[in-house]
């Protein structure tokens, strides 16, 4: 399996092939579309993303001492940022994504073409995962 960094270069490279901006939030509706679907009962407020404008749950676990993240927005360019996150993120390990620097966001320019408000969100997701992250880490130091 490819490292965190191998992924967001991957991500980087695809971004880089679109010549305009209305391909690029094409190819973030369609890794939108292929998120895994979440479960009606997953919807919960314990879910929910709090800073987010559109409504966006993201799930945590963690399977062989690796993070895996799911989500799930209302929002189509927003379900896409969700994947676009999960997609780099997800197969990591705690250390991984609380060290990381995500710099790619900046390199694909994502930043700057999303509104304020979904900027914020992205945010706000990337907060929680990493979130996740540190508490999956504390949890496995507490238990034998």
């Amino acid at each position: 399996m490819s490292t965190l960094a191998e992924r967001a270069q991957e991500i980087t490279e695809t971004f880089a092939a679109y010549d305009d901006w209305m391909d690029k939030y094409q190819y973030l509706v369609e890794l939108g579309n292929e998120l895994p679907p979440i479960t009606e009962e997953e919807k919960t407020e314990k879910n929910l993303i709090k800073g987010c404008q559109s409504q966006v749950w993201l799930l945590c676990d963690e399977r062989d001492g690796k993070v895996y993240y799911r989500g799930d927005s209302d929002a189509i360019i927003v379900k896409g940022v969700v994947a676009l996150l999960t997609k780099v993120l997800s197969g990591s390990t705690p250390d991984e994504i609380i060290q990381s620097d995500l710099g790619f966001i900046d390199e694909i320019g994502l930043k700057e073409h999303l509104s304020p408000t979904r900027s914020n969100g992205m945010a706000a997701m990337l907060h929680q995962m990493r979130y996740y992250a540190i508490a999956l880490k504390v949890k496995g130091q507490v238990e034998p």
